[in-house]
């Protein structure tokens, strides 16, 4: 499991909560947070006691009987410890926005056309703002690019623009009719265009899938936040370097 997939330690041993100033109560705020990974279909990262972990959407609020259902496929390995456990913590993504939730009283229930999770709504949620590095938006005329084989499909290789770089990482355009990308995959091998002095080979760790709104990019898609593991010194440099041009690019596009 990734560290952005993974939930955070929030155990005050019995002392003030330290992450108080994170957290969410208000009915009216939970519901409107829930309502934005229904509407988005954001994935959602169940996290299990015993470390294993499924990922899921949320696809309907029973604001009624204060409960959710998430989308359950009753043939993966992780779902009978998830229900047997009788609770998860689950982690989500809004754009930079790191959301983590406890779900108690998880059950299958099983419909005529599909399998649900319930489970009741929770109590509390977590904000947590994730900004680590600077990022840049690409510039739309050169076409950034990662290249790679799909994961669980190694004859299918793909081409996917990359919308903004940073020194921890980047973001990929994942059209809706390309095969899913999961969050926790190690992607090895990919080959980064930026331009046409930036290019290099890494390794990709895919930490969060993000639905963002057709209009944006005049497609369906989602973005795919990734992190470079192992960055070599020459590609760091190389990196930093196409960071700052771009940054200084875009302040004089602004003055125009």
């Amino acid at each position: 499991m990734s560290e952005d997939t993974r939930p955070a330690a929030l155990d005050s041993n019995g002392l003030d909560d330290p992450w108080g100033s994170f957290r969410v109560q208000r009915t009216s705020e939970l519901l409107t947070l829930l309502r934005l990974l229904r509407d988005g279909s954001v994935p959602v990262v169940l996290n299990s006691p015993g470390g294993g972990a499924l990922a899921t959407t949320l696809w309907a609020i029973d604001e009624a009987q204060q409960r959710l259902n998430f989308s359950a496929d009753e043939s993966h390995p992780q779902l009978a410890a998830l229900i047997a456990s009788d609770e998860a913590v689950a982690v989500a993504y809004l754009d930079a926005v790191k959301l983590q939730f406890d779900l108690q009283g998880l059950l299958l229930v099983r419909g005529a056309r599909a399998s649900a999770l319930q489970c009741e709504l929770p109590r509390a949620m977590y904000r947590f703002q994730r900004r680590e590095a600077y990022r840049v938006r690409t510039l739309e005329r050169n076409t950034p690019t990662a290249r790679f084989r799909h994961p669980s499909m190694p004859d299918m290789t793909l081409a996917l623009r990359i919308m903004d770089v940073s020194i921890g990482g980047c973001a990929l355009f994942l059209p809706h009719d390309t095969p899913a990308l999961q969050p926790g995959l190690e992607m090895r091998g990919v080959r980064i265009d930026l331009d046409a002095d930036t290019r290099f080979e890494i390794t990709l760790m895919l930490h969060h899938v993000t639905s963002i709104a057709p209009s944006d990019l005049g497609v369906p898609g989602v973005r795919v936040g990734c992190e470079w593991l192992r960055l070599g010194g020459d590609a760091e440099r190389a990196l930093q370097r196409y960071i700052d041009q771009t940054q200084k690019r875009r302040r004089l596009l602004a003055l125009q």
